[in-house]
């Protein structure tokens, strides 16, 4: 017979269990108390990482001496590489370290990274001799400058896989998707998020970039730098705070399982009911605490991994082999993904255009009359402030206007559908690079009209000539961006989150590699037998920028169709939510696993 005192700590055992969410966290943590620690970790590390890229062409220019179009594909294919290495963080986060750990290391790892090409700024011998006065052709910079750069930006790519994959899902981990006062606090932090995001890069591509091209290098990378590591301070901070969900196990290896499973059982017969293929809520409960994902009809090839064979051999309470069957849940968190693969590979485009405010809309800023007085000129890098500015106002005016007035007719409490809101990006992102071509033949205009064609001296024509392309942008991605990441979030299995913020963060990879890929292909086959080309190396006067931008748009009418087909097929994932009043019954079935 048990003891008085031992039922006495067995019944104060229970009451710390219920106290306690899935994975030992308490249930008073997360929630708007956390927001302050996860901003404020992302207010910095986007100051570090823009103030890092958004001047960082003028950096391979002016002090490395890269010619443009090298400079352009080394930017590009860093942004790429940056934008793939989140598969690695995401595969980290979810099957070994938790998100919270794989963001504090991944932050030194990009500490070390900008640190280093911080000192190389600062010091003569990391970089080639400045120009002499008058030169035609400047040093370039050697292999070993080059080695210190390339390190350095890769080391800040890794850190990005770690950092960009996790810290927005982490955020919305935040909030109790089963809490009926929680769910549109989730949504609503999607748009605050990129808010918050949105300041910090306003910052860093007006202070930060100013002091790039006004005071130094050395002082212009090393803010950044300070400013990362402010950013760890404060993400460590709020620790005690977090709701932090363990590693529910390789999602990856789940999804391998499946198609294996499939694979193996390809000769089986179909079942003609699905609720005879194999459940086992105790197996998934670790992976489907908001909720079980139902049976869909579509890609059924998979459901013969969820048939029940004799030689899968069931026992009781053990489970099964899940090389040969897998559970309804698990088939499903495959279709998922699958699903979300197209209306992925519509946000490549996008991206393309977008990347073209870093690279060539920069270039043309700098050819330009930037100056608001006699004695002071806007730092071409700075353009990019009109993208923020028009974000940031659209995401107000979208959050606090456009959501109230529309919900009334629609039912939905985000105003519109993400798909809708994406659609709406693409319409926009069409209409800047429409019009970025039409701005620059007037451009040319200007420089043949004072016969400077063929001169690097600045055009009188005003830089805010630009500022329509640079907001269009702004606009579009505050639709079609913060539409994309509400998409990832809320479609993607619960425990694949971090790996589906990375496939946000690959379709940008893909982005500006097929930057890279057109930007190379046109410069290839645009050259003409006199030197022409629509892309020059030397001088942007001399080609048909314009061409290139009409391209871009044309490309982006064909995904737009891509795209609207897509979303008419889109079929949204089906999820059985837990009630509340059988959360304790679930709680106990987690702790079992």
């Amino acid at each position: 017979m048990k003891s008085k005192q031992s039922e006495e700590q067995e019944m104060e055992n229970m009451e710390e269990e219920k106290e306690k969410g899935s994975h030992g966290r308490k249930q008073n943590k997360g929630g708007m108390v956390t927001m302050p620690f996860i901003f404020g970790n992302e207010i910095c590390e986007k100051l570090a990482v823009v103030g890092f890229n958004a001047n960082m062409i003028s950096y391979l220019t002016t002090q490395l001496h890269m010619p443009l179009t090298k400079a352009a594909n080394t930017l590009t294919n860093f942004g790429g590489t940056s934008s793939l290495t989140p598969l690695l963080g995401a595969f980290f986060a979810d099957a070994y370290a938790g998100r919270f750990w794989t963001i504090t290391i991944a932050s030194f790892i990009y500490q070390i990274g900008m640190t280093s090409l911080t000192l190389s700024a600062i010091l003569p011998n990391l970089r080639p001799p400045p120009c002499k006065l008058g030169a035609e052709v400047c040093q370039e910079a050697d292999t070993g400058q080059i080695a210190i750069l390339y390190v350095s930006l890769l080391l800040g790519a890794l850190g990005s896989g770690g950092i960009r994959p996790c810290v927005v899902a982490f955020g919305a981990d935040q909030f109790d998707e089963t809490d009926p006062n929680q769910t549109t606090k989730t949504w609503k932090y999607f748009n605050w998020y990129y808010f918050v995001m949105g300041v910090s890069i306003l910052f860093a591509v007006t202070v930060v970039v100013y002091i790039q091209d006004n005071v130094g290098w050395g002082w212009g990378l090393g803010i950044p730098t300070v400013a990362m590591f402010l950013s760890i301070i404060a993400f460590i901070i709020g620790y005690p705070r977090y709701r932090n969900l363990d590693p529910a196990g390789s999602p990856f290896t789940r999804l391998i399982q499946v198609m294996v499973a499939a694979f193996k059982k390809r000769k089986v017969t179909m079942v003609s009911d699905a609720r005879h293929l194999y459940q086992n809520d105790e197996l998934d409960a670790s992976i489907s605490l908001g909720g079980k994902l139902l049976h869909t009809n579509h890609i059924k090839f998979l459901d013969k991994a969820a048939i029940v064979s004799e030689e899968d051999n069931i026992k009781a309470r053990e489970p099964p082999n899940l090389w040969r069957l897998n559970t309804v849940h698990r088939v499903e968190e495959l279709k998922s993904i699958i699903r979300m693969g197209p209306i992925w590979a519509a946000g490549i485009l996008l991206i393309t255009a977008y990347a073209q405010q870093s690279t060539f809309s920069l270039q043309q800023a700098k050819s330009m009359d930037r100056h608001l007085s006699k004695h002071f000129e806007i730092p071409a890098g700075s353009m990019s402030v009109f993208t923020m500015t028009s974000m940031l106002a659209t995401i107000i005016l979208y959050d606090r206007l456009l959501v109230p007035f529309v919900s009334k007719f629609t039912g939905l409490e985000r105003g519109i559908s993400f798909l809708h809101r994406m659609g709406i990006g693409f319409v926009i992102s069409i209409f800047a690079t429409f019009v970025a071509g039409f701005i620059e033949i007037k451009r040319k205009k200007a420089a043949a009209d004072h016969g400077l064609l063929n001169s690097h001296s600045p055009i009188p024509i005003s830089v805010f000539w630009l500022v329509p392309q640079y907001s269009l942008h702004g606009i579009a991605e505050a639709f079609m961006s913060i539409g994309h990441l509400e998409f990832f979030y809320d479609q993607a299995p619960e425990s694949m989150r971090s790996s589906a913020m990375a496939l946000f963060w690959t379709a940008i990879s893909v982005g500006n590699y097929m930057s890279t890929l057109l930007v190379t292909l046109v410069h290839k086959f645009s050259g003409g037998k006199d030197g022409s080309n629509w892309l020059p190396d030397d001088n942007l006067n001399k080609g048909r920028l314009e061409y290139f931008y009409w391209l871009i748009t044309l490309l982006q009418v064909v995904n737009l169709i891509y795209y609207l087909v897509c979303a008419k097929m889109y079929t949204f994932k089906p999820v059985h939510v837990h009630p509340k009043d059988k959360e304790d019954h679930q709680l106990e079935l987690v702790n079992k696993v």
